[in-house]
């Protein structure tokens, strides 16, 4: 397999609101060095797919407004790499102009779409997943998703139905079922057959496109409009205005769910979605109590399984909390049940609502 060939599209224009107040409007939480690594979670998923092909192939899908600070964080992107929405659309209008322009550049161009705010803790399996996909889809009009086996019935992610036998490693799909409720996903982890979907994409820029024209036909035929403009000068003109008109959709929605030629490489990669602050608290160093602190002067007693994000020179001070979120960001202070974090991002869609833009 020729690398040359092989492209990467990480995709880092999202808000991350269900991190609120840590992740901003301002500067979301792909920016962010989370993880205490001393390197922010775009800068990590960028490192890990320079070993899947060259720098010059590696594209950030984003919003307009984060440009500047992609370029800060990785330097050895080309302005050109950076591909700016001028509206959130979900994330299949971004991955249709990517595949026009890769095509357009090499029509045999194999790529990856991952988020850019994953957690990877095996980086050498990841690394030989990703090539033995991208080595897959080479030779067949597939399209590709990591798998992940779960661990829990959780009822946040999306779920991929796969028969058992495979080639290769690899397995058709049956069907995905987007975040299932308790019940039936604690039926999907029992009964073996299922993965968790990491959100982690695998095609040919050409087998996507006739995806997209035969499952999203409006979406294609935007695109089609302008591909004259695409890698000119007048592109960025002609995705301002055209862009906007795109369907607000998924690529899950828009493709996976409709499409036969749809299979799955189970991979078994420490894989995290980052999703929430309980998400950091699973991945994060723990004291003997199950507490996750970010500052060495702290003060805990009869405080358990509570994350505590400070800023590093204040002194913490909790008695009796169990399962609690503190994060104090100087300008706002969460104190919220852990167990209740799925209601963050409503909270801030109400402090948006009564406040403004200020606190977003």
């Amino acid at each position: 397999m020729n690398k040359q060939h092989n492209y990467a599209a990480i995709m880092a224009g999202g808000v991350g609101s269900r991190f609120w107040p840590g992740s901003r409007e301002s500067r979301p939480k792909q920016f962010l060095d989370l993880l205490g690594t001393g390197k922010s979670l775009l800068r990590q998923t960028f490192e890990r797919f320079q070993k899947v092909c060259p720098d010059e192939n590696i594209y950030i899908l984003t919003n307009s407004r984060y440009r500047e600070m992609i370029l800060e964080q990785l330097p050895e992107v080309d302005g050109d790499q950076v591909l700016c929405e001028p509206s959130r659309n979900n994330t299949a209008p971004c991955i249709a102009w990517l595949a026009f322009k890769l095509y357009k550049r090499d029509p045999h161009a194999n790529f990856v779409v991952a988020p850019s705010d994953a957690v990877i803790l095996k980086e050498e399996a990841f690394t030989a997943a990703i090539l033995k996909a991208l080595a897959f889809t080479a030779e067949r009009d597939a399209l590709m998703t990591l798998g992940i086996q779960p661990t829990r019935p959780d009822t946040g992610y999306g779920y991929i139905n796969f028969i058992q036998e495979g080639i290769k490693g690899v397995h058709k799909v049956i069907r995905f079922t987007e975040k299932p409720d308790a019940t039936t996903a604690e039926q999907f982890v029992k009964s073996g057959e299922y993965l968790w979907n990491a959100g982690i994409f695998i095609w040919k820029a050409e087998n996507i496109l006739k995806a997209f024209s035969t499952h999203n036909p409006e979406i294609h035929d935007i695109f089609s409009s302008i591909n004259r403009e695409i890698n000119t000068v007048d592109e960025q003109a002609k995705i301002d205005e055209y862009y906007p008109t795109c369907p607000n959709i998924s690529i899950d929605y828009a493709i996976m769910e409709k499409a036969s030629n749809v299979y799955t490489l189970p991979a078994d990669i420490g894989w995290s979605d980052l999703g929430t602050w309980a998400s950091l608290h699973v991945e994060s160093p723990k004291d003997d109590h199950g507490n996750v602190v970010n500052t060495q002067t702290a003060l805990l007693e009869e405080t358990s399984n509570t994350l505590i994000r400070v800023p590093e020179e204040k002194l913490v001070v909790v008695k009796g909390l169990e399962d609690f979120i503190i994060v104090d960001e100087g300008d706002v202070l969460l104190i919220y049940p852990k167990s209740k974090e799925q209601e963050i991002k409503a909270i801030r869609n109400r402090i948006t609502e009564e406040y403004g833009e200020r606190f977003a």
